[in-house]
């Protein structure tokens, strides 16, 4: 097999095993305090609100706009591109005793005063009800995914196995979530759809060198179970730089090019490509020593036949 980063010497990821997992451990319920303490940001999408969708006729500067229709008071007020350079998207949460007729002429008399060229293209008004049903619609297509992928694992791999591949999942969605709720970044259905990719990414990895590990066990008789490890992950490393390099390559290029509208899908998929990485080496690794895995487990002891006495 080609390797563009070959490794000639095992290295000893498994001595490094107690230590990888408790700073997973301490990442992880740091993950769970931020969601606990401070909680998602959530969007307009999963909040209710007002949506605009305005055209100029000329490249519109994000910048100002963002500054003028600051100056009208509105709270939390996002703008980005929408397609092209002159098609601007304005969301605005559920403002009380406010509809969404009159938040948008405030927007259009506030954009008008500084541009009498600007076009209203829609105006679209999710209500508290939606919101909450598209919430409650994303956390349920969470779940489904995250039962999917743990079912796929148990009839794929022995159970030790499927256990630590589960909890490395969970491990690389909680981390997501916890650094999303800790800054404060908001939380729209762009980056639901990011943690969904992120799952089947993590999987993969995991898959991958659990695959290899299997088969190490049956290869290599005299080797104990954590240089068989060791081994199975040294040996996938090259694979592993190369797709993640490449992944990592088209992600940052949504992350600085891709405006606002990608930014922080973008920066989901970092955070899960980051993790997803580090959670199939140092933590389902090691996962798999603590739960006990032996070669008795997928090689069967041979049994001798009694001869048949005459």
């Amino acid at each position: 097999m080609l390797e563009f980063f070959p490794f000639k010497r095992t290295i000893p990821f498994m001595s490094w095993g107690k230590i990888t997992t408790a700073i997973s451990l301490l990442t992880f319920l740091f993950a769970i305090w931020a969601l606990w303490d401070r909680g998602l940001n959530l969007g307009v999408d999963f909040t209710g609100g007002t949506v605009m969708e305005v055209s100029t006729s000329q490249p519109a500067d994000m910048q100002d706009i963002r500054t003028t229709l600051e100056k009208t008071g509105l709270p939390e007020v996002s703008v980005q591109n929408f397609g092209t350079s002159h098609d601007v998207l304005i969301r605005m949460p559920v403002r009380h005793n406010v509809n969404a007729a009159e938040t948008s002429n405030i927007v259009m008399n506030a954009l008008k005063a500084r541009d009498p060229s600007i076009v209203l293209k829609r105006v679209d008004f999710v209500g508290p009800q939606v919101g909450k049903e598209l919430y409650d619609n994303g956390a349920l297509a969470l779940l489904v995914v995250a039962f999917g992928i743990m079912a796929y694992l148990a009839i794929r791999f022995e159970w030790r196995f499927a256990l630590a591949g589960m909890l490395a999942n969970m491990h690389d969605i909680v981390i997501i979530l916890g650094v999303f709720a800790f800054f404060q970044w908001e939380f729209t259905l762009t980056v639901l759809a990011g943690v969904l990719a992120v799952l089947g990414y993590s999987v993969n990895e995991s898959v991958v060198v659990f695959d290899r590990i299997r088969e190490n066990i049956r290869k290599m008789r005299g080797a104990t179970i954590p240089h068989i490890i060791d081994e199975a992950i040294t040996r996938t490393m090259s694979r592993t730089i190369i797709t993640h390099g490449a992944t990592q390559m088209m992600v940052l290029s949504m992350l600085l090019f891709g405006g606002e509208a990608l930014h922080n899908f973008a920066l989901a998929l970092t955070i899960g490509i980051m993790f997803g990485i580090y959670s199939s080496v140092l933590v389902a690794s090691p996962l798999l020593l603590m739960f006990g895995v032996k070669r008795e487990h997928f090689i069967k002891p041979v049994t001798k036949k009694e001869e048949a006495v005459v």
